[in-house]
């Protein structure tokens, strides 16, 4: 189970070997495209918090709830128009207090998708 050397993308600027953008550590990339991404991601979400919404949620795991699971939650139960839709298999789940606006499918998202076609 190891990867060859040879086969570890290495950085064009400085030759050293390269990793996902996560934010596992002070390395993760926020340049003025993802701030602006940002913002217009922000003003939808204002100018939606009362509206009918769905929060589709696919394939999020434990590696950064807060950035996408945790706010769909929070913003699901304070609109009681709002539906979170999960798609995650192992990790389909919801808080109760949402259970009646949530639609959790513990599946394959590649095996969901192939049967909604």
């Amino acid at each position: 189970m190891k990867i060859p050397t040879e086969l570890i993308p290495k950085c064009p600027v400085c030759g050293k070997p390269m990793t996902m953008n996560l934010r596992c550590d002070n390395s993760f990339v926020q340049d003025e495209g993802w701030y602006e991404a940002h913002s217009r991601y922000e003003r939808f979400i204002r100018n939606n918090a009362n509206s009918r919404i769905l929060f589709l949620e696919l394939g999020v795991g434990a590696n950064t709830p807060v950035i996408i699971k945790y706010p769909f939650w929070q913003m699901t139960k304070v609109n009681s128009k709002a539906t979170y839709a999960c798609i995650n298999y192992g990790e389909a789940f919801c808080p109760a207090e949402i259970s009646e606006q949530s639609i959790c499918i513990n599946e394959d998202i590649g095996k969901v998708i192939a049967e909604l076609k």
